[in-house]
């Protein structure tokens, strides 16, 4: 028998491994906890042995040198985020579904009254045009006792004008004291005293529309008297920067779907679901237990959840699309917001519940908060270093990974493939390389920023409101944040041109071994993920936002003659029709809708199938659009990958 080549032989794994994936996979139903722990176990023993053979065969023996601090660094920061995926994996071994729990105790009240709810909706500084959503989302839930309340910490006369035109109840505070969480206790307080004080109520964001059986469905599952919380998933009807701005919103989900899509059900099922602020539910006799919303941290909501669970309340987690919202618009504020979770899981950790300190949290909440301790502190720290890595080779003749191509394919490969594989399985492919590294390199630097000075500093630490609307019709480049990643790609670049054109490669190839064709490949995979990182850093405009699709025949009158067509897209100011011919741009008519009637309409451009018209609704017909948009019980967005549409749609951004 003729023996295999070497190097061919070291595909033998990473071969099984895919054969696997496609043979295996597809037959398995991954809401089983055997697969899943079965699977997810599989995959964290390949991840080990690679650490194994990273820290026993990969770095330079122990020594105060350079390559010595380099490597061993860089190799155990590498083996923590191993550690942090293996006690991720373990809490994806489960999952809990509670959609027919809330169908089995709907109305678990009766024949007592309905009890009494309360939305209160927090708001600073949004625009006129997010809170009216807000509000006339709220007006359309179906539930027979329930209270509406604007709370504005800003104070804003306008503000208070709309709560009197919407009938709603509206509170402001002589004061900003502790932001959101002090907003909601100084609410809670005022309407303890009234004549009618909630039994409980639900958080929104001013930005988060209600589906009309939002409260209805968070409510059944109050049927268990030891549920403090109910939480449920946050859906968004626009795109976030990283999808807008890379034009693959249709086939690249945002990027919390993962966490609200498979992590909250899987914490769910071990008893840790965690509260996410918005789109929430909460006991008022269980606030009044541990005294409001807690304070100590800028995420009052995961503090609120630990909180709670000390005093003997459970946070669940319904994972419906109930609510949807609006996903930050700018890439600023995309990473501003994700450094605010950041810093504030770093004050729980450092001010409030230590996972190894003097509390009364049970050792599976105690796992939760070692978890997202993981996650923040090494992440964001890997992938920077990930992009350092090869510089200080090309630049300084560091090798942090001395290792033959070989042994990458035996040891790395499988483990990569087997990973990416188990996660997609369960996640309906929101893996995706590149595009996923660039998501998390995106926000590093403000991240790891945000977790020294939550550790390291005892604050109080400020921060900044997520923004929410504003004017997104013009092309922006978000120089501050593009600059490091053109450095970083011109660096690497220079490096390798450098030293392509050197003696440089052969004076290191001897010493490196095959640890230069592990630079060159990790180098180019680099400079992928830069080049796509300085693409999401040009924000595309946003015109007509928002608009939803969909589909259904309208008819479209234009000097008293009808011209039926299909509706594609709708938003309150207008639409979208095909069908119709031979109109002109600036034709006046009307355009009638299902429910909403005739509304002024005005065709403004043609399209390839029909046109686009403005729409000139009255304010009833505004408001009707509004909640047709927002509040029936559809789906916002996509809610799987595509990885091949995904390349055809970055490729198409990427060139033009």
């Amino acid at each position: 028998m003729l023996a295999l080549p070497p190097l061919l032989a070291a595909f033998a794994g990473a071969a099984v491994v895919v054969g696997l994936r496609l043979l295996l996979l597809p037959l398995l139903d991954p809401r089983l906890w055997y697969w899943r722990a079965l699977l997810l176990g599989a995959a964290m023993l390949l991840a080990w042995r690679y650490v194994i053979w990273r820290l026993t065969d990969t770095v330079a023996p122990l020594a105060w040198t350079t390559d010595a601090v380099l490597s061993w660094s860089f190799a155990l920061l590498e083996a923590l985020t191993v550690l942090s995926s293996t006690i991720a994996f373990f809490i994806l071994s489960r999952v809990k579904e509670r959609s027919s729990e809330a169908d089995r105790n709907k109305g678990w009240w009766r024949p007592a009254p309905a009890p009494r709810v309360d939305i209160l909706i927090a708001t600073y500084n949004e625009q006129l045009e997010v809170l009216e959503r807000t509000i006339i989302g709220a007006k359309t839930i179906m539930y027979p006792n329930l209270g509406i309340f604007i709370l504005d910490d800003g104070r804003r006369p306008w503000l208070r004008e709309l709560c009197e035109r919407h009938r709603i109840g509206y509170f402001i505070r002589p004061d900003n004291a502790h932001a959101k969480a002090g907003n909601i206790n100084h609410a809670l307080a005022q309407r303890a005293g009234d004549a009618d004080p909630p039994d409980f109520v639900a958080v929104l964001d001013a930005d988060f529309v209600p589906h009309t059986d939002f409260v209805e469905r968070a409510l059944a599952l109050f049927h268990d008297r030891a549920t403090g919380l109910v939480q449920t998933p946050q859906h968004f009807f626009n795109p976030d920067p990283i999808q807008h701005n890379l034009g693959i919103s249709s086939a690249y989900p945002d990027e919390q779907r993962h966490f609200f899509d498979n992590v909250e059900p899987a914490r769910d099922a071990w008893g840790i679901a965690v509260c996410c602020g918005t789109s929430s539910m909460v006991r008022v006799e269980a606030l009044a237990a541990i005294g409001g919303f807690p304070t100590e941290s800028v995420t009052e909501d995961f503090l609120l959840t630990l909180r709670l669970a000390e005093n003997g309340w459970n946070t669940v987690y319904l994972n419906e699309p109930l609510t949807e919202g609006l996903a930050p618009e700018g890439l600023r504020e995309y990473i501003v917001q994700r450094g605010r979770w950041c810093l504030g899981m770093m004050q729980i950790v450092r001010n409030v519940y230590n996972p190894f300190g003097g509390h009364r949290l049970s050792l599976i909440h105690r796992l939760s908060v070692f978890d997202s301790l993981l996650y923040w502190t090494t992440t964001f720290p890997f992938r920077l270093a990930s992009i350092i890595g090869p510089l200080l080779y090309w630049w300084f003749g560091v090798t942090i990974v001395n290792a033959s191509v070989a042994d990458i394919i035996i040891y790395y490969l499988p483990y990569y493939i087997a990973v990416m594989a188990v996660l997609n399985w369960l996640s309906k492919g929101l893996f995706i390389p590149i595009v996923n590294d660039v998501a998390q390199l995106m926000a590093a630097w403000p991240i790891t920023r945000a977790c020294a000075l939550g550790l390291l500093t005892p604050g109080p630490h400020s921060f900044s409101v997520t923004a929410k609307g504003g004017d997104r019709t013009k092309v922006i480049v978000q120089w501050p944040m593009m600059w490091p990643f053109i450095v970083f790609f011109g660096l690497t670049v220079g490096g390798l041109v450098m030293n392509l054109s050197s003696d440089f490669l052969v004076n290191n190839a001897a010493r490196a071994g095959d640890g230069m064709a592990v630079v060159m490949f990790w180098t180019i995979y680099n400079l992928l993920v830069l080049l796509v990182a300085i693409a999401a850093c040009i924000e595309r405009p946003r015109p007509d936002r928002p608009m939803r699709q969909i589909i259904e025949p309208v008819t479209l009158t234009v000097a008293g003659e009808e011209h039926r067509g299909w509706l594609v897209n709708l938003g309150i100011g207008g639409a979208r029709i095909s069908g119709p011919s031979g109109l002109p741009v600036g034709a006046q008519g009307s355009l009638r809708l299902p429910i909403i009637g005739e509304i002024a309409a005005r065709v403004i451009a043609p399209t390839l199938d029909g046109y686009r018209i403005r729409l000139t609704p009255s304010e009833e017909q505004r408001e009707r659009i509004i909640a047709r948009l927002h509040t029936a019980a559809v789906l916002p967005g996509t809610g799987k990958g595509d990885i091949g549409q995904m390349i055809r749609e970055l490729a198409r951004a990427l060139t033009r």
